[in-house]
């Protein structure tokens, strides 16, 4: 007979597993306001369900995001190629803007780009959110 903790635990989890996911994929865990911080890419992790960025954003970081390491949710790889980003082009050491829109819990630094902005280069990646 299974231990009752085990069985439990894997039914807790599998009831929790759709919530983590619906407030995870799409737009519910952040703000409706448009948010804008600029950093530098310290790495880069890209590819399917989306690509995650971490930025330095002490390089000219807005709305109080100076000398903080942010997660930076980019798009999925046909929304980055849609846009015309590159994955070469979110490598470390590139200086980028995000405009986008942050985690409405302010201790978590992430923020998921509409717009990324590379050498005065805007990659629209949710044209329809504009």
């Amino acid at each position: 007979m299974p231990d009752r903790r085990v069985v439990l635990g894997g039914a807790f989890a599998a009831l929790l597993a759709p919530a983590v996911a619906r407030a995870h994929h799409g737009w519910e865990w952040a703000e409706d306001k448009t948010f804008e911080i600029t950093g530098v890419i310290k790495s880069a992790k890209l590819g399917n369900p989306h690509g995650l960025l971490k930025i330095d954003a002490r390089n000219g970081a807005k709305n109080g995001a100076k000398n903080e390491e942010w997660t930076v949710e980019v798009g999925q790889p046909w929304r980055n190629e849609r846009a015309g980003l590159k994955d070469s082009m979110l490598v470390k050491g590139v200086e980028l803007t995000i405009q986008g829109h942050r985690a409405k819990d302010p201790k978590l630094k992430v923020v998921k780009a509409n717009r990324v902005v590379i050498k005065g280069q805007t990659y629209n990646l949710y044209p329809e959110r504009s």
